[in-house]
């Protein structure tokens, strides 16, 4: 699965992000709304990552997702 997909699909993979990430919110992720970049920003702020880690742990989701 590309970004594309993801961001086209958000109200059905923003499911997926929750159970990975619990501590985002129903506003973070409404915030997000398909936007890779604010997803891996409101990781690092919540889990407190490194651009790198956040980046790393969407890439491992879009793997697994595949």
């Amino acid at each position: 699965m590309n970004w594309d997909q993801v961001k086209g699909n958000w109200k059905q993979f923003k499911g997926n992000v929750q159970a990975q990430w619990g501590e985002l919110t129903d506003d973070d992720l409404d915030q997000i709304d398909g936007n890779r970049e604010v997803l891996e920003g409101k990781i690092q702020e919540r889990y407190g990552k490194s651009k790198e880690e956040a980046k790393e742990e969407v890439d491992r989701l879009m793997t697994e997702e595949a």
